[in-house]
């Protein structure tokens, strides 16, 4: 199912978009795909799905969500509540944060600010991936099924048995942590005076009319797509309603579109700021790409259009293999899904981009 605009100037033709978005499900992790593309000037809005999705089915988008908790942050600074270089004690509780960060036998929790939590250079390991001291990761039981609620609480004991990656803040290290996010909601909390998937709600979704968006908290909401793990679907719906920050909305490609298209063009900060986010990090896993200041730019090998290079694809990954990314040089915005939690599915969507990309002026 596909829709589309009126043709302009630069293009890429349909029967292109519409064998970008059928690539996307050969690779044989993924099952179904959802791919939608626009430009700014509107000229060109094209959505299309293949396998078992439909191009407006609402689907989870994982860690896209931090895109939105970005947003929120910028808000805050901008109406003088928070500072980036605040330390995140000023915002959370000792007996919540205490012994969060010790290395070398010192705690450094207090260094921590929470410009360092959104950059993921706080050196807090991923309580999600990380290996306690059993050697597992609380990541192997959920892709296996097993659905539990992971409340922040619960997230900071687990991160108290994992030894910190680095200094808060050292120079050229980052270590992409679900724990930032999570803190990074508390701090919105705490502020606010409300909880994060409200704030979200308010700030964002009612501000773009957003009507197939919002925080998945209700355990019992079976109107969303499952995701897969390899070949499994996995439901793990008790585990998504406790991680709004980290990655617990839901939405569609249009509607992902909307918010991806109002966060670049200053809708709800400054787009100046957009350049302050630009403080990157080298990250190899999960992926090869750059992480800034709650902000990623997926880096596209030369030699995948090695006469008109891509530039700059901002925005942000989920571990489902959503994506909402805007390339500056074409001025194209991407979104959609490939709904495949193994990591298999990223380089599919990355394919069908630059295929769109490179036949795009």
């Amino acid at each position: 199912m596909t829709t589309a605009s009126h043709h302009s100037t630069g293009r890429p033709p349909d029967e292109l978009l519409e064998r970008a978005v059928r690539k996307m499900v050969s690779n044989r992790s993924v099952y179904g795909a959802i791919l939608r593309v626009e430009n700014g000037s509107d000229t060109l809005r094209w959505s299309g799905a293949s396998g078992d999705l439909e191009s407006e089915d609402r689907y989870f988008i994982a860690s896209v969500t931090k895109l939105y908790v970005t947003t929120l942050l910028l808000q805050l600074r901008q109406e003088g509540t928070i500072a980036l270089d605040d330390p995140i004690s000023k915002y959370l509780p000792s007996d919540l944060i205490a012994g969060l960060h010790v290395l070398d036998g010192t705690d450094r929790t207090g260094q921590i600010t929470i410009r360092h939590l959104m950059a993921n250079t706080s050196g807090i390991t991923d309580y999600f991936f990380g290996k306690g001291p059993d050697g597992k990761a609380a990541a192997a039981s959920l892709f296996a099924g097993q659905d539990e609620a992971w409340p922040l609480e619960r997230i900071v004991d687990r991160v108290r048995t994992l030894k910190p990656r680095f200094v808060p803040g050292q120079k050229g290290k980052v270590h992409y942590s679900d724990t930032n996010y999570e803190l990074l909601g508390r701090i919105i909390e705490t502020v606010a005076g409300k909880p994060v998937a409200l704030v979200f709600k308010e700030r964002i979704f009612d501000v773009l009319e957003l009507t197939d968006t919002y925080a998945f908290t209700d355990p019992h909401d079976n109107s969303v797509k499952p995701m897969y793990y390899r070949s499994s679907p996995v439901h793990v719906p008790r585990y998504i309603a406790s991680i709004t920050p980290e990655g617990g909305i839901v939405s569609t490609a249009s509607e992902v579109m909307r918010f991806l298209k109002a966060f670049f063009a200053g809708r709800f900060f400054p787009a100046s700021a957009i350049d302050e986010l630009k403080r990157w990090n080298r990250i190899w896993f999960p992926g090869q790409f750059d992480f800034g200041v709650g902000l990623e730019n997926q880096l596209i090998p030369r030699i995948m259009s090695p006469f008109r290079p891509i530039g700059e694809l901002l925005g942000f990954w989920g571990q489902s293999g959503a994506f909402a990314f805007y390339n500056p040089s074409r001025d194209l915005y991407f979104t959609g899904t490939v709904n495949q939690l193994s990591g298999f599915g990223h380089s599919a969507a990355v394919a069908a981009m630059v295929r769109i990309m490179r036949h795009t002026t």
